[in-house]
């Protein structure tokens, strides 16, 4: 599900198991965006880097669904 923005604090759904991940860190390498997602619950080793997919005025987290019902922080 694409949201305007990926921000720190956003909880996110993997669509394989339905766990929680919590967007921990965002930043930038060359021509690309990362996320760093840490599970909510889970331990120090439960952390995952994704690639941020941009497209017209929007992002996502490929394999993943936005899981909050406001996008306002």
């Amino acid at each position: 599900m694409p949201v305007p923005s990926i921000r720190l604090g956003q909880l996110w759904k993997l669509d394989e198991t339905g766990d929680t991940w919590l967007v921990t860190k965002t930043y930038s390498e060359a021509f690309s965006s990362y996320a760093m997602l840490r599970k909510v619950g889970g331990t120090d080793a439960d952390v995952r880097r994704v690639k941020v997919e941009k497209s017209a005025g929007s992002a996502s987290l490929p394999g993943y669904t936005f899981a909050q019902e406001a996008e306002a922080f």
